[in-house]
C-alpha cells in the first residue's frame, strides 16, 4: 500500500494554488515535480560538493566524481544493466541522436519506425536517410491504438538496418509489446539488426530489465522520473559499437596533433563537462523511486487510470483515443465540437493542468484525423479525488463551451 498523503508532503509544488485553486498536475508526461530529496540534493552539490569530476586529484573533485560514478551504478540497477552501458546525456532525445550519429549503418538502409513515435524517435533517423540515401518504414497504428503487428513482416527486408521503436506512447499510453517486435523483426530479416527502444514514458511507470527486452540501445530522461532536466540515459549493450560523433575533454587518453588515443567505456561518449548536479540528484530521483517500489507505484498508476477512464466514458461528449486499460496512465481525448486549446485553457482556470495539443506526434494526430488532443497522465502523487475534481471541472468546461 502507498500513503499517497505522505507522498503528496514530500512535492513541494503540490501545496501551491493555481488561479486561486490547489493545483491538479496531470501534465505528467511531459515532466514529473520533483520531491524534496531530489531538490536538497542539488542544493548540496552546490553548497558542499561542488567541483568538475574525472580530472581533478583534490577533495572536492574526488568526492564529486565518486557520487557522479555511484549515479551511474544507481542508475544501472533501475533498469537491469552493467556500469559500463549507461552513458548520460541531455535527455532522451540526445541518446537518440547519439545512436543515429554513432552507429554504422549500411548505405541506402530502411529504418523501421511506428506511427506513434514521439518526433524524436522520427527526426533523427529522418536526417539519417536524408545523408546516407536511406528510407523510413512505418509500423501503422490501428483504430484501438495499438499497432498493427499484422503487417509487421511485410516491412522487412533485406535493406532492413534499423528499428527505432517507442515502449509506451507518450500520446496514448499504449504498451507495445517490444520484446515480440524485437523477436519477429529478427527473425523476418534472417539475422541480428540494431534496435532502439524509446523508454522515455515506460521508465517511469513500468519495471524495466534492457537485457530480457533483447534491445541494443534503451533511451530515458531523468525528468520524467521525478529527476532534474537536462539529464538523460543512453544504455548500449555495446557501446564501443557507437562511433565517435562528438569529443572532447573526458573522453581521451592522450592527444597529439597527428593522433588521438581515446578511453574505453562510457566516458568515450561523454565529452566535456557533464551535467554533474543533475545526474547526482537523478540518482537520488530513482532511489526514491526505489524506496517505494516501481510495481507498487505501476499498481497504484494503474488504479488511476481505470477510475479516470469509467468516469470520462460516462461523459458523452468525450471521445477517448486508444479507450483500453492495457497502457500506462495516460489518457488522450477530445470533446466532440471542442478545440482542445480551448478545453486545456477553461481547465487551467479551476487549476487543473493537462497538456493540449499533438504532443509531439504529428504524425499520429493526421492518422486519426485531428489538430491534436487534450492528455491527462497520471503520477504517483495523483489522487482519485483530484480526478473526481477534474471530471466536475471538465463537465462544467463542456457546459460552457457547448
Amino acid at each position: 500500500m502507498i500513503d499517497i498523503a505522505a507522498i503528496r508532503r514530500e512535492f513541494p509544488i503540490l501545496s501551491r494554488k493555481v488561479n486561486g485553486k490547489p493545483l491538479i498536475y496531470f501534465d505528467n508526461g511531459a515532466t514529473t515535480q520533483k520531491p524534496q530529496k531530489v531538490i536538497d540534493a542539488i542544493v548540496k552539490y552546490y553548497a558542499e560538493e561542488n567541483a568538475n569530476i574525472h580530472r581533478g586529484v583534490h577533495t572536492l573533485s574526488r568526492e564529486a566524481t565518486i557520487l557522479f560514478e555511484q549515479a551511474r551504478k544507481t542508475v544501472a540497477g533501475f533498469i537491469g544493466a552493467a556500469e559500463q552501458e549507461i552513458i548520460f546525456t541531455a535527455g532522451t532525445t540526445d541518446a537518440i541522436n547519439l545512436v543515429a550519429g554513432g552507429l554504422s549503418l549500411p548505405e541506402g538502409g530502411e529504418i523501421i519506425v511506428t506511427e506513434m513515435e514521439h518526433h524524436s524517435n522520427i527526426l533523427p533517423w529522418q536526417l539519417w536517410c536524408e545523408h546516407h540515401h536511406g528510407t523510413l518504414r512505418v509500423i501503422p497504428v490501428k483504430a484501438d491504438g495499438t499497432l498493427d503487428l499484422d503487417v509487421l513482416e511485410t516491412l522487412v527486408n533485406p535493406k532492413t538496418a534499423l528499428l527505432a521503436i517507442t515502449h509506451v506512447s507518450n500520446t496514448l499510453g499504449t504498451i507495445n509489446p517490444v520484446k515480440e517486435i524485437i523477436a519477429r523483426v529478427r527473425k523476418a530479416r534472417g539475422g541480428h539488426i540494431p534496435v532502439l527502444v524509446d523508454g522515455a514514458q515506460s521508465a517511469p511507470h513500468l519495471q524495466v530489465h534492457v537485457h530480457d527486452m533483447d534491445a541494443d540501445f534503451f533511451v530515458f530522461s531523468a525528468h520524467k522520473v521525478y529527476g532534474p532536466t537536462g539529464v538523460g540515459v543512453l544504455w548500449a549493450r555495446n557501446p564501443d559499437s557507437l562511433i565517435l560523433s562528438r569529443a572532447g575533454g573526458g573522453t581521451i587518453k592522450t592527444v597529439t596533433f597527428a593522433k588521438t588515443e581515446y578511453v574505453e567505456g562510457p566516458s568515450r561518449l561523454e565529452p566535456g563537462t557533464p551535467h554533474i548536479e543533475g545526474v547526482i540528484a537523478f540518482a537520488e530521483a530513482i532511489r526514491y523511486v526505489n524506496s517505494i517500489g516501481i510495481r507498487a507505484i505501476a499498481d497504484y498508476e494503474h488504479h488511476l487510470l481505470m477510475h479516470a477512464t469509467r468516469r470520462l466514458n460516462e461523459i458523452p461528449e468525450v471521445e477517448i483515443y486508444a479507450n483500453h486499460l492495457h497502457k500506462a496512465a495516460v489518457i488522450s481525448f477530445n470533446v466532440k465540437g471542442a478545440h482542445p486549446f480551448d478545453v486545456g485553457t477553461l481547465l487551467d482556470k479551476y487549476g487543473i493542468a493537462v497538456r493540449t495539443g499533438h504532443h509531439c506526434t504529428q504524425p499520429l494526430m493526421q492518422h486519426y484525423g485531428i489538430p491534436g488532443t487534450v492528455r491527462a497522465s497520471f503520477a504517483l502523487y495523483n489522487t482519485i479525488e483530484e480526478i473526481d475534481l477534474f471530471i466536475e471541472a471538465l463537465q462544467k468546461s463542456i457546459r460552457m463551451l457547448l
